[in-house]
């Protein structure tokens, strides 16, 4: 339950993309199913952009890979210890693999715990915060209004900062690890305008991890 708090803010997360899901001609059973079968917020609603008229596959498939494929690097980092799982309770728990129970998994291995439950259970109660969310927003959203008037938008934000704030001030060369993160951080900001929706924060990652190594 150590996530329980971020996946109340999943809440509203799932139900703005209800409401636009619903706006661009999904129906209920849709917008939901798809929700609890994908759990992935950026991809969710990058696929909503490609959802008009003559669906452009090749375009949308594409998106959805370069999105999702900080998914590889999450994977890499939690290996030491999720490998030690039978294949089907890996699969189960990485099918719930998300950035926020990434970084609350990582920095609790990090210290030596080896629940391995940690990462399933985090993974079924954000899910279960994304999928809530996103049947409120799909059958009463417009009565909510905007969600990010609530401030709800940061939440995520702020959750990983302080994460990446505690690994880094807890270990040693606190400057020199400082590095990659301001690099890769810049360079996704700088990029935003540029590239393709979430290539900017791919390419950031792969220049910060670059530099660090």
């Amino acid at each position: 339950m150590q996530l329980a708090p971020i996946a109340i803010f999943f809440v509203p997360f799932g139900i703005a993309f209800g409401v636009v899901a619903s706006t661009r001609g999904l129906t209920a059973t849709q917008s939901i199913g798809f929700s609890l079968l994908t759990f992935s917020s950026s991809a969710q609603f990058s696929t909503l952009e490609f959802w008009h008229g003559s669906v452009a596959w090749g375009s949308l498939a594409l998106a959805l890979f370069a999105i999702n494929t900080r998914n590889v690097v999450m994977g890499a980092a939690l290996a030491p210890w999720v490998n030690l799982m039978p294949l089907p309770q890996r699969l189960l728990s990485l099918s719930l693999l998300n950035d926020a129970n990434f970084a609350g998994c990582q920095a609790a291995f990090r210290r030596g715990e080896r629940d391995m439950g940690l990462l399933l259970g985090s993974g079924l109660v954000l899910w279960c915060g994304w999928g809530l969310g996103a049947a409120i927003g799909t059958l009463a959203g417009p009565a909510f209004g905007n969600p990010a008037a609530y401030g709800f938008d940061v939440v995520m934000l702020c959750f990983l900062t302080a994460i990446v704030t505690g690994m880094v001030l807890g270990r040693p060369k606190v400057a020199v690890r400082l590095v990659p993160i301001l690099v890769g951080a810049t360079i996704a900001v700088l990029t935003q305008s540029i590239l393709p929706q979430g290539w900017n924060v791919i390419v950031g990652a792969v220049m910060g991890s670059l530099v660090d190594a």
